[in-house]
């Protein structure tokens, strides 16, 4: 027989869009959060920020980007963990399946706790922008964007900690906008979530912040976008990058080259 979480974890991913469920930081996994986790006792500490009511695997429409849901999705409450990581690491993002249709931008942001992240105020933090990638090629239809490249990575992205920033205890916001239905009012659809992370650096900058509330604004041009009509260029929204982010190289995936019959070895 299926176990309670089993069952609620199957109906999800039938109806579900897809969550970020874990980080690989410095070579070394993490869980994140899976709604399901509300079920089980104990309940699994982890570094990625809880989001029970999550358990649609859903979205954080414009109609909520000055309610707190849209920092690290809805009603997200504060890990208890923290990943430890080096200012210049790689931070592996390891999502569920992302469906192909949900076209967008993927773009992280980090937040210093100034203390424990554990009990930080999330409508408080001051966040900067450390990466954002809209569409890598326009020639193909409806244009060829990061989240195409996160559905080719095998549902996977990678951002890399500014190695200028100071030490501290930060959040790391990381999240998808899914453009297809952004051509109607209300349409755009964020997929945000939060990890907790203990950053040790050389660096010393404490880059400038903006409220999480204030990141979009839902007329801004990367958010009313359609994605099916005749756009040439789509403008990432929220605030500007930090100047010391550092983009990891994004290219398309190679075209096959072999033919259905391959290589044949008799043995």
């Amino acid at each position: 027989m299926l176990s309670t979480v089993t069952i609620l974890s199957l109906v999800s991913g039938a109806v579900a869009h897809g969550i970020a469920q874990a980080i690989i930081a410095d070579g070394v996994f993490y869980n994140g959060y899976n709604p399901s986790f509300q079920y089980a006792t104990p309940a699994p500490v982890t570094v990625g920020w809880k989001t029970p009511q999550d358990l649609g695997n859903t979205f954080v429409p414009p109609a909520s980007y000055a309610s707190g849901d849209i920092i690290c999705h809805l009603s997200a409450s504060n890990a208890m963990a923290a990943a430890p990581v080096k200012g210049g690491s790689k931070i592996e993002f390891q999502w569920t399946p992302w469906p192909v249709t949900h076209k967008g931008p993927v773009i992280e942001y980090l937040a210093n706790c100034n203390g424990p992240c554990e009990t930080a105020d999330k409508t408080k933090l001051q966040w900067f922008k450390i990466s954002e990638v809209g569409f890598l090629d326009k020639s193909l239809k409806n244009g060829y964007w990061a989240s195409d490249q996160l559905i080719a990575n095998n549902n996977s992205w990678t951002t890399i900690i500014p190695p200028t920033i100071a030490s501290g205890n930060y959040v790391l916001r990381h999240e998808i906008i899914a453009l297809h239905a952004a051509g109607n009012a209300n349409g755009a659809q964020n997929y945000p979530f939060c990890f907790n992370l203990a950053i040790t650096s050389s660096g010393t900058d404490k880059p400038a912040g903006v409220l999480g509330t204030t990141f979009y604004k839902a007329t801004d041009p990367g958010i009313l976008f359609d994605l099916y009509g005749s756009w040439t260029s789509y403008t990432i929204p929220g605030p500007p990058k930090y100047t010391g982010g550092v983009e990891i190289s994004q290219t398309l995936p190679p075209k096959a080259t072999a033919t259905a019959t391959g290589i044949y070895t008799q043995f």
